[in-house]
């Protein structure tokens, strides 16, 4: 294990603030002196089947807390996502469904495995012990906590203020999910800035059922593709880590030098002087842009895709953009033409070139869609079945043949 100050280093990396910084710098320590891990905790609501990049954050925390030794535990709120998470929210999320919610977790098991050892990482369900809270047990959680300090957070404040309705139920959510803590008698927790509240709920309730409250490492939210607003499958401005290679590393390629170099800090396993050598080198001029961030691409897709599938999307990446060629292996999708002409949203959404119509059209009327290498331009427009077929190509990455089946 290495010695606290070293430990403490790599994981400020990227942090945007510890809570508190000398409190956990004296758990290390103890950690140290003990040789007994700290309990590292930080929990995911399984609120959508797969995990982009952003996601990924907390998860490359996690894995650094693993390989310096300590305990990780990656939460899965089975309970809490069935509840819904208000925070940054201005009007009541619609709860998940047990069905939904146990899908979903499915899906978190198998992708964080991409990047935690799996035999070092303890999963847990919250519903384990939130499902056996006694009433008596509840109405003394929520007498921890009052109705004003709820209403410190901004995004409770604004609704009340603006007369929008908040449930009762979605006062739970901080003191079920701060209650996670007190179950794990987590030592350490990890969440995104948007968590802040909840994350010191966690903190306030140890004190009060006895507990040393745990320190806080707080990430931000990782900026998508636009370089403006948080990676998002809403916005389009995402990488899937389920996307195939060549698509996820077109996209890595598609960001600017500024952006790139924050997705190293965030997400890359160099180590902190590799990363400060690069900024000083990008910063004098000494490598191309170009040339890092085809490295971060190449980082990225092998950790999901292996080593020869990122050697290959980097090598496809040259041949079409930089050759102006196809790619060799465009996907073969057969749709059936069972009226004279199909809508070209719907024939999109069928061959999952978008993720629903309203998508699709977005993408045409943005000039994003060609079809046999013409751009179209009416959202509206609709295909004959194809003599012999129809290549369609949405943005830069990607291509799709059509054929009659």
């Amino acid at each position: 294990m290495q010695k606290p100050e070293k430990q403490l280093e790599t994981i400020k990396r990227g942090a945007e603030e510890i809570i508190r910084e000398e409190d956990f710098l004296k758990k290390l320590e103890k950690s140290y002196k003990k040789k007994t891990p700290l309990k590292v905790k930080a929990g995911f609501d399984p609120t959508a089947p797969d995990i982009h990049l952003g996601h990924t954050v907390l998860v490359e925390k996690l894995r650094q807390f693993q390989e310096l030794g300590h305990e990780v535990i990656f939460l899965i709120g089975d309970f809490t996502g069935m509840i819904g998470d208000p925070s940054g929210k201005n009007e009541m999320r619609p709860p998940l469904t047990e069905a939904e919610v146990k899908q979903n977790a499915s899906t978190y098991k198998k992708q964080i495995f991409k990047i935690l050892d799996p035999e070092k990482t303890r999963i847990v369900f919250n519903s384990k012990w939130l499902t056996k809270l006694t009433p008596p047990e509840m109405i003394k959680l929520m007498s921890h906590y009052t109705v004003a300090r709820m209403l410190e957070r901004d995004d409770f404040k604004n609704r009340y203020e603006n007369e929008t309705p908040i449930s009762i139920h979605e006062f739970f959510y901080p003191l079920v999910q701060g209650y996670d803590s007190v179950e794990l008698e987590a030592d350490v927790e990890l969440g995104g800035t948007d968590q802040k509240f909840n994350l010191l709920v966690g903190r306030d309730l140890q004190k009060a059922y006895g507990q040393e409250p745990q320190c806080l490492v707080m990430m931000p939210l990782l900026e998508g593709l636009d370089g403006v607003k948080k990676m998002s499958k809403s916005l389009n401005n995402y990488i899937g880590i389920t996307e195939p290679a060549g698509e996820m590393f077109g996209k890595i390629m598609s960001i600017t030098d500024d952006l790139m170099l924050r997705y190293y800090e965030l997400l890359s396993h160099i180590s902190t002087d590799e990363l400060a050598k690069l900024k000083a080198d990008m910063k004098a001029g000494n490598i191309n842009p170009k040339t890092a961030k085809e490295e971060l691409g190449v980082e990225i897709v092998a950790r999901y895709w292996g080593d020869k599938a990122a050697k290959k999307a980097r090598e496809e990446f040259a041949q079409v953009f930089a050759q102006g060629q196809l790619p060799t292996d465009i996907p073969i999708a057969k749709l059936k033409w069972e009226e004279p002409e199909r809508w070209i949203a719907d024939i999109m959404k069928e061959g999952g070139l978008a993720s629903s119509t309203s998508e699709a059209m977005r993408l045409v009327k943005q000039g994003g869609v060609k079809v046999d290498g013409e751009k179209l331009s009416d959202h509206k427009a609709t295909l004959p079945p194809p003599k012999g077929e129809y290549l369609i190509q949405v943005g830069k990455r990607k291509f799709l043949r059509i054929v009659s089946g």
